[in-house]
């Protein structure tokens, strides 16, 4: 059994959109750091960044429903979808910084322009739809957005979701068409072969299975080869804990306080898959829905046209549903394995106040194939049974701690960042909009961990972000050039018509 030891200045634990985009930026603003990453698989992007495991929704909040709230006077508040929007630009801009210095090449082949759409039924939910649509489309954020409450606009808009709709029941859609669709897998794939090609060390099938604080301030990893055995143990100035569902585990043997009381709630996911060209031909756009009373934001019903290997498919999902595992492959002890002495009655807690949700998600779990048909059937009433296959998507872990509005216990949607005071390592934990908001996040973990550097950074930075230290809103020009440029780099000029 070899202990070889080495010393670098950054290890990434996981090979996922997350470690790929912190990497590929540290490497911009310091290119003789020494990176190393080490995934446990055998290649890059197969949990939660990999393009069957997560909606490929470019989530910026054109369409979420639940980024979206009334208040009791009847306004309605946007607050959560302008700051996920932001953070979507972020990640725009970051792209076409690569595209435009031929760091990655072939944009298409991780984004799409596709219209992004809002589909409710019901007096209610359609007036509550028209005045998020009065909010927003005067936002200079939203501009574009249009709605629509007529039948036959709608066939225009969602030709197969219209086609045999015999209810009267009003209905209503919003759309925007400078939505995307991105294969966060192929993008993950592409920034680690940027990243080898700039040496950065990328170790598959390498497992970690502790990290130690050493007596002079930096990090021990001890790493285990999953072929051979053999341990290994590495020492960095800097770790990021980018496992998905399995940072949960790592952030709690570092032992640091800030990761104390925090606990993760795992939720599985599943969409439906259309295996007939022919449906699949006629729809041409992400159509979200409103979350059924009592489930989770993430398991807010679309119906999504994505395209994944050059091909175009059609997913309708998620249904939730509960596994133990904190990643796809991962162990079913590891929700046991994660409560600790420290986060127990902060467990203890969001399992008493969260009965309806694990209701809701064992009953999730015991749909039948026809309930779920039936479930498809509100968004395309001739949807048949033949026509659609099940997927397990990816495994998301959901962020539990107390807080100071919602007490002890608290379910968090959405994802966190959790750092030790001195900036030496951070840990990315929680779930969407996740990936389309890496950039924004790795911004917040630079940001957090490497004060000292920032000044000397910045211009880096503001080349890599032109929006970089600016509020978008106070700034209708700039998001109006981003926007333009963003578009022409990525190739998004044009919104593919829906196929007839």
């Amino acid at each position: 059994m070899s202990n070889r030891q080495t010393e670098t200045d950054v290890i990434l634990i996981g090979a996922g959109i997350m470690s790929a985009t912190l990497g590929t930026m540290l490497k911009e603003l310091v290119p003789d750091w020494k990176i190393n990453v080490f995934e446990k698989l055998a290649s890059p992007g197969i949990e939660s960044s990999n393009e069957w495991n997560n909606a490929g929704t470019g989530h910026a909040a054109l369409c979420e429903l639940n980024y979206t709230t009334e208040k009791p006077d009847g306004s309605i508040d946007i607050s959560k979808a302008i700051s996920v929007n932001e953070q979507f630009q972020d990640s725009m801009q970051f792209w076409s910084y690569l595209v435009n210095n031929n760091l990655i090449r072939n944009p298409q082949d991780f984004i799409t322009p596709l219209s992004h759409m809002s589909l409710v039924q019901g007096e209610s939910d359609v007036a509550f739809l028209k005045k998020r649509f009065e909010t927003m489309s005067n936002n200079p954020l939203f501009q574009g957005m249009e709605f629509s409450d007529d039948p036959n606009k709608l066939k225009e808009w969602i030709p197969l979701i219209m086609k045999d709709r015999t209810s009267n029941e009003p209905i209503a859609a919003t759309k925007m068409d400078s939505g995307t669709d991105v294969n966060f897998g192929a993008l993950t794939r592409m920034l680690f072969n940027h990243l080898v090609s700039k040496n950065v060390d990328v170790h598959y099938k390498h497992s970690v299975d502790d990290i130690k604080r050493t007596a002079d301030g930096a990090w021990e990893l001890k790493i285990r080869n999953v072929d051979s055995g053999k341990v290994e143990r590495h020492t960095a100035k800097f770790v990021f804990i980018g496992g998905g569902g399995g940072s949960l585990p790592l952030l709690q043997k570092t032992g640091i306080p800030e990761g104390k009381h925090i606990g993760g709630f795992p939720i599985s996911g599943l969409f439906m898959v259309c295996n007939n060209p022919e449906v699949v031909a006629q729809h041409h756009a992400k159509v979200y829905g409103k979350a059924k009373v009592g489930a989770p934001p993430m398991s807010v019903p679309h119906l999504d046209t994505r395209f994944i290997d050059n091909k175009k498919s059609l997913l309708f999902g998620p249904f939730a549903g509960f596994s133990p595992k904190f990643l796809k492959t991962g162990s079913m002890f590891d929700l046991i394995g994660s409560v600790k002495p420290n986060n127990i009655l902060t467990m203890l807690a969001a399992g008493a106040k969260n009965l309806s949700l694990t209701k809701y998600l064992i009953q999730q779990v015991m749909l039948s194939k026809e309930k779920r048909m039936e479930e498809l059937r509100e968004f395309i009433p001739n949807a048949k049974s033949e026509d659609w296959d099940m997927l397990v998507a990816g495994q998301r872990v959901q962020v539990i701690k107390d807080t100071a509005n919602g007490g002890k216990g608290t379910l968090q949607f959405g994802t966190e960042v959790v750092s030790a005071a001195d900036g030496s390592i951070a840990a990315l934990l929680g779930a969407s909009p996740g990936a389309s908001t890496a950039v924004s996040v790795m911004i917040e973990i630079i940001e957090k961990c490497f004060p000292q550097h920032l000044k000397a950074w910045e211009p880096k930075l503001k080349e890599m972000i032109p929006s970089y230290g600016v509020k978008l809103l106070k700034n209708p020009e700039l998001i109006q050039e981003i926007h333009t440029s963003t578009t022409r780099t990525l190739g998004l000029n044009s919104t593919l018509q829906p196929s007839k």
